[in-house]
């Protein structure tokens, strides 16, 4: 396992790592490190300017018709999916945004998560992952799918749900009404789809959606900022910390104290100013009853939680469709 000998002495946990939080640091510390190599290389660049940076900006009213899309809070469960959430989760608002509300559909976490590594990416599905594998993948081709049991904004009738149940992700229960997470297995990548799909949705590679261009890579606060105006939501990752993940309820986190723990991945959707302080705004996986509503503020422009490493998501100019095998049908 990743982590061991965890924050005992925090009293957070028992002495023995406690299961149902570990499963959620699903971006391993191969890709963290990866991503403070990129964003060391990218200081060395010389950076130019680009588009003037507002106050405040956020994906879900400057895209009015993908609202119901951006505005989307998942559940991971008591899996370690949270890269292929992110990924799923931003690549599902590019492509609203991308074909101007025409395509708004939630691509599926599970098609996802379980089945990257059986195309030879490397990533373990509930036993974690990067944040650039998930992107490969969906480029190709990933299905449709929504929450567990249609829950959701969405609804049912997609081809390939989550297969796990909500559940209280860590910090204060307030009023989330779900038990406490436990950590989940990986099941098989699906090959059809589920009974529940509707006819638009029942055929597993008819309903595949991918995109033709690049994936992108950024680094550095003003750029990842520019890359948020320019083409939608984003994914990154953070190392997560103790106080952060016990005690986080609102407000703009500033990492102050508390044992640095795994890394895990996050969709940013946004950024303000309050107060004089710069945020982001990150959603999360936890459901919508955990932090603000299922999202969290962060300081922006001091790397918190090393959030502002690297970025990764398609290209604001990629062009997406229904994925035939080897081309995107736009």
């Amino acid at each position: 396992m990743r982590l061991v000998g965890l924050i005992a002495s925090f009293g957070l946990v028992a002495a023995s790592p406690d299961a149902s939080f570990r499963a959620l640091l699903g971006v391993t510390p191969e890709a963290m490190a990866s991503r403070a190599k990129f964003a060391q290389a990218s200081k060395l660049k010389e950076q130019t300017g680009g588009a003037e940076i507002p106050e405040n900006f956020d994906s879900e009213t400057n895209w009015p018709a993908c609202a119901k899309v951006i505005g989307e809070i998942r559940d991971q469960s008591g899996c370690g999916c949270c890269w292929a959430f992110a990924a799923a989760e931003a690549a599902s608002d590019r492509l609203c945004i991308a074909t101007n509300g025409s395509m708004a559909v939630p691509i599926s976490a599970k098609d996802v998560c379980f089945c990257a590594s059986d195309v030879g990416l490397p990533t373990e599905g509930c036993d974690g992952g990067d944040i650039t594998s998930p992107w490969e993948f969906i480029q190709k081709g990933a299905v449709t799918g929504g929450q567990y049991k249609g829950t959701g904004p969405f609804g049912a009738g997609f081809c390939s749900d989550w297969p796990f149940a909500h559940c209280h992700h860590h910090g204060p229960q307030g009023s989330d009404p779900y038990p406490q997470c436990h950590e989940k297995a990986s099941p098989q990548c699906p090959r059809k789809c589920d009974a529940s799909a509707s006819e638009a949705h029942k055929d597993f590679d008819s309903d595949k959606i991918g995109f033709q261009g690049e994936i992108i890579q950024v680094s550095g606060a003003d750029n990842i900022a520019r890359a948020i105006m320019e083409g939608g939501p984003v994914e990154t990752a953070i190392t997560v910390s103790s106080d952060f993940f016990a005690n986080y309820t609102g407000g703009i986190y500033k990492h102050t104290k508390g044992e640095l723990l795994g890394g895990h991945a996050v969709r940013i959707v946004g950024f303000g100013i309050e107060n004089g302080q710069k945020y982001w705004k990150v959603a999360n996986s936890w459901n919508p009853y955990w932090g603000e509503k299922g999202y969290f503020r962060i300081a922006r422009g001091t790397n918190e939680l090393n959030i502002e490493d690297m970025v990764t998501a398609s290209s604001p100019s990629a062009k997406w469709g229904k994925a035939k095998v080897t081309e995107i049908v736009v």
